[in-house]
């Protein structure tokens, strides 16, 4: 069953869905993508501005009036080939990247109406082309192609972390003739791709179809490579000619309240982690997870409502977000928040969790429990702003008032995975546990670089990949002239 969608009161097309009523019962993709007919009419309502600033709101650069124009032509492979020559990972930004705020945001059309849907045009293209048995390598090999490397320089580059940064590092180095080989700690490439975001907004079949992409420009993949154990970062430096780190930002932050430690209460990152990477929602998995009938989530980003919509999937009953803010502050993208509420997620505004309340059973040794019971909220109202911009949420005294619960997922953030200092002299961090690097994305150890996550703190997946682009120029530039 499809939800159809056709055009807006702006003309803007949308988006064929999976009923709410359906997908939620599912991990299936929400969204079905664009026919050919409908790409073509939402593409012919770009106006091929003489100076599109789109493109300067695209962190990797994509020439957008150029492919939006070929597939408003039909010339579905044209298309695909342009957006390839600086991404290629097309399938995954057009679907998890926030166009909302980058190059749509910045669209003329958008002044007056609806900005073009240009994400989605970016994922049609990308799922058209390799629908049709074609990859990233399209074309005889000309210059043009983005399959066409440079001659090789004989300089080695070491890849620590194979999510969004590492990937576009690593293709782009590899184009440029580097012996690049890129390590990743889990058992699977992908980081946030495989293990952060779940398959019914990002299936995993094209997750592994783009990082192939990067494979077959030469690059070597080392799985089961865990930086800071098997070997230091001082050790890599010395054997490669220049590191890139882009091990992104993978440590769960917790609140520090009473009953963290009670059965039933996940971080965000292993619970999803279980449920993508793991997939604990099949039958025959390898790995448990507590399936709660009712679920509390805390935190109000895109990992929250995934982590939401995961736990309904699993079979919760009630699934409740718990937000310090209102709705109009919350920082996950608009189109998952209103995919969640249509999906019967309930959020509990301007509320904080005070403690989670265990069940302990009636004490003696037999039916001694540490279960989640309930959690414990304080309402919240809204102060003055603080150094986001947004109102400083302040707790109502006396306000106090419970949730039942029988899991609790803590979504309110992550940081650097602090092994990856272990063995690594001369590579400053901030208190944050951030990486310190110059506008070179140069750490303080001159042949190792960094970027996406492990210096900005948790961002979006298109981000990282700009930092993944402009570290791979950085690292050409350096190793040149050394």
């Amino acid at each position: 069953m499809v939800e159809a969608k056709k055009p807006n009161k702006a003309g803007r097309m949308g988006m064929p869905e999976q009923p709410a009523t359906v997908r939620k019962n599912n991990f299936d993709e929400v969204a079905l993508g664009y026919s050919k007919e409908q790409a073509m009419a939402e593409a012919s309502r770009c106006i091929q501005c003489r100076v599109p600033r789109c493109v300067e709101g695209c962190p990797v650069n994509i020439n957008i009036p150029a492919f939006i124009k070929f597939i408003a032509e039909g010339k579905t492979e044209e298309a695909a080939e342009k957006i390839f020559e600086t991404n290629l990972l097309p399938a995954i930004c057009g679907r998890v990247c926030p166009q909302e705020t980058q190059c749509e945001e910045l669209c003329v059309l958008g002044k007056k109406g609806e900005p073009i849907a240009i994400g989605r045009l970016e994922r049609y293209a990308a799922d058209d082309v390799r629908k049709s048995g074609k990859s990233c390598k399209i074309g005889d090999g000309s210059d043009k192609s983005s399959g066409c490397k440079a001659a090789p320089t004989k300089k080695k580059v070491a890849v620590i972390g194979s999510g969004p940064a590492g990937l576009t590092a690593a293709a782009d180095l590899a184009k440029m003739g580097y012996d690049v080989t890129m390590m990743e700690s889990l058992h699977l490439p992908g980081g946030v791709l495989t293990y952060g975001i779940p398959s019914f907004r990002l299936p995993k079949d094209i997750v592994a179809n783009e990082i192939n992409d990067v494979l077959d420009l030469g690059v070597t993949l080392k799985t089961d490579y865990v930086v800071g154990r098997i070997k230091t970062l001082d050790e890599i430096a010395d054997e490669y000619d220049a590191v890139f780190l882009g091990t992104g930002a993978g440590l769960p932050n917790f609140m520090g309240i009473e009953g963290e430690n009670l059965n039933g209460v996940y971080s965000a990152n292993e619970f999803l982690t279980r449920v993508n990477l793991m997939k604990a929602y099949q039958e025959g998995s390898n790995t448990m997870i507590k399936k709660g009938k009712r679920v509390v989530v805390v935190g109000g980003g895109n990992v929250a409502m995934d982590a939401a919509r995961s736990a309904l999937r699993l079979g919760a009953d009630k699934v409740t977000i718990v937000y310090r803010r209102s709705d109009t502050e919350l920082p996950a993208r608009r189109e998952e928040i209103e995919h969640a509420k249509h999906e019967g997620i309930d959020f509990c505004f301007l509320s904080n969790p005070t403690k989670i309340i265990g069940d302990y059973g009636d004490g003696t040794p037999q039916n001694r429990k540490f279960d989640v019971k309930a959690v414990e909220c304080i309402k919240m109202e809204l102060g003055e702003p603080d150094a986001s911009g947004r109102r400083s949420p302040v707790p109502v005294k006396g306000s106090e008032f419970l949730i039942d619960a029988d899991v609790v997922i803590i979504a309110i953030g992550t940081s650097p995975n602090p092994l990856i200092y272990r063995g690594a002299s001369g590579v400053d961090q901030t208190k944050y546990g951030t990486v310190v690097v110059n506008d070179q994305l140069q750490t303080t150890k001159p042949n190792v670089f960094a970027g996406g996550d492990v210096v900005t703190g948790a961002a979006t997946v298109i981000s990282a990949m700009g930092a993944g682009k402009k570290a791979a120029k950085e690292i050409d530039e350096f190793l040149k002239n050394k």
